[in-house]
């Protein structure tokens, strides 16, 4: 490339960065609407914080009317090294405006305990998550943004969110971001969130754009910029936008290949992020690794998980009985990138799905117990020629069962217990008051032997220095246990199911008017799988 051709290229560069930031500036003193700036770590989030700060220094101090709120979402499962980055950033552009007299205020946003991961996984028993069943996305970026969002409305009338979004990411994000652009109008209207709007400062950015500036543009704040290219370089991944939609988040996509995801992310099938970190001399997320993979390994484990919904519904997921030369099969439908699966027929119980409950009575089988039963459910269907053919089935999956998620805890206060963050003396996998969630949880769902003390006690032995609350101790002792279940077997009462109406009617103690006790009693006694 001659010099001419090279100063071209760098008049064009700067041509860009003028305009966006001339655009950005023109947009902050459009109204009193107060910015709210969505920042992930990765180079889009941080080429749009740099240009709106820059933006912000080249405005004289009374033309800075308004707040810019600079948000960062942290799922508190977040790869080890990027939130420790991102929480230094946050750090230092707090401080730097402070210095310069900027209205820019830093959070980080994150889900209350009782919404967290593993909460939800641990406590309540979600399998992880998968493509068809993301709930990590809403409950742990989505209603945490939000939240932050609508309490600024309520203080403001309305906001602008800035986000470093580029229709040049890929089809489907330019795709979005045209969908939701009123023509002639800077700010588009957020989809799902009344009184809130999306600015996209660097949409017509291309990936060029976007290097070129934050590599000849120092930060200023402080960061090193070349680090960040350097994160980029050691891997294929991209990043894990902040995600503010509901109708937009698979747009985003899955942060699993993403230096700036989750680190137990089983969305996809490899974890290029924590495999690159191990590959550039982080050997010590090493267990970290081996943890996301086995609980990948299990998510769609028959032993692992329930055989009804956590509200108590039976479903049933077809199977076909195909014949081989050497005898016959039951093949299990290939499900999340794993492979198909062929059973030998004669390893099952074939039962008339009429027949299921008088089978499931009889055997005393509890649907909520590891075990596989191995049934093969059989039922007549009418096809559109009028033929009535035979069909099979298996019993739907459900939880994972409270001994998963007992042995899901143990092996993660195991690794919490032995990992060492090189930077971090404080760094913790799951902290206390999630712990004291999830016993709340279990207690809830009828753990009256308390496990979660205990098995933080087994990992952590005499270092176990968590105070447990006395309040949440199980109703009833072993013995009066051992007991209620002598009577529930003589009287033929599900023991699960006295527990949760025992726990159901200490909530409801002491009041007066104990209002919506009996509608709580009744979705328990409603549970399909009492009544199949």
């Amino acid at each position: 490339m001659n010099n001419g051709l090279i100063s071209s290229f760098f008049a064009n560069e700067n041509s860009i960065i003028k305009i966006a930031k001339e655009q950005i500036k023109d947009a902050y003193k459009e109204d009193s609407r107060p910015w709210v700036v969505g920042y992930s770590g990765g180079k889009d989030s941080t080429v749009v914080v740099q240009l709106v700060f820059e933006a912000l220094t080249e405005l004289s101090p009374i033309e800075r009317t308004k707040k810019i709120y600079i948000i960062s979402s942290d799922t508190l499962i977040e790869t080890p090294l990027i939130i420790n980055s991102i929480n230094t950033t946050l750090t230092r552009i707090q401080n730097e405006a402070f210095k310069l007299g900027l209205p820019i205020e830093t959070h980080k946003v994150q889900p209350e305990p009782k919404n967290s991961f593993w909460v939800n996984l641990i406590g309540r028993g979600y399998p992880s998550p998968n493509q068809k069943f993301r709930w990590c996305t809403d409950r742990l970026k989505i209603e945490p943004a939000n939240s932050f969002i609508m309490n600024k409305v309520s203080s403001f009338g309305e906001v602008i969110m800035v986000l470093g979004v580029r229709e040049d990411e890929s089809v489907s994000r330019g795709n979005s971001i045209r969908e939701h652009t009123i023509e002639g109008q800077r700010f588009m209207r957020h989809s799902t969130l009344a009184n809130a709007y999306v600015y996209a400062p660097i949409r017509n950015f291309k990936l060029d754009d976007v290097w070129n500036y934050l590599l000849n543009s120092p930060s200023p704040w402080g960061d090193d910029n070349y680090e960040l290219h350097r994160l980029y370089q050691d891997s294929s991944s991209g990043e894990c936008p902040l995600v503010i939609d509901k109708n937009i988040k698979e747009t985003a996509g899955s942060c699993g290949n993403s230096r700036f995801g989750c680190w137990v992310c089983t969305v996809v099938t490899e974890d290029k992020a924590l495999t690159g970190f191990i590959q550039s001399g982080h050997d010590w997320m090493k267990p970290l690794l081996d943890f996301r993979n086995w609980l990948t390994s299990i998510r769609d484990s028959r032993d692992k998980r329930m055989k009804y919904r956590m509200n108590g519904q039976i479903y049933f997921r077809d199977v076909k009985v195909i014949e081989k030369d050497n005898g016959k099969f039951v093949a299990i439908p290939k499900k999340s990138g794993r492979k198909a699966v062929e059973i030998p027929l004669g390893d099952y119980t074939k039962i008339k799905r009429e027949d299921l409950p008088e089978y499931l009575a009889k055997n005393n089988i509890d649907l909520s117990a590891p075990e596989d039963q191995m049934l093969l459910i059989s039922y007549e269907e009418e096809t559109l020629d009028g033929e009535t053919v035979e069909k099979f089935a298996q019993l739907g999956l459900g939880p994972y069962t409270m001994e998963t998620r007992q042995e899901i805890l143990t092996r993660l206060l195991a690794i919490q217990r032995t990992v060492v963050h090189p930077s971090d003396e404080t760094y913790e996998l799951i902290s206390e008051e999630e712990l004291k969630e999830i016993r709340r949880v279990w207690l809830k769902q009828g753990d009256w032997e308390d496990w979660v003390p205990m098995i933080y006690s087994k990992v952590y032995g005499n270092k176990a220095l968590i105070n447990w609350e006395v309040d949440d101790r199980p109703l009833l002792d072993q013995e009066q246990i051992s007991q209620l279940n002598i009577l529930c077997k003589e009287f033929n009462v599900d023991m699960k199911i006295m527990k949760k109406l025992i726990n159901i009617e200490k909530d409801f103690a002491g009041y007066k008017i104990r209002r919506g006790l009996n509608d709580e009693l009744g979705k328990v006694l409603q549970q399909d799988y009492l009544h199949l």
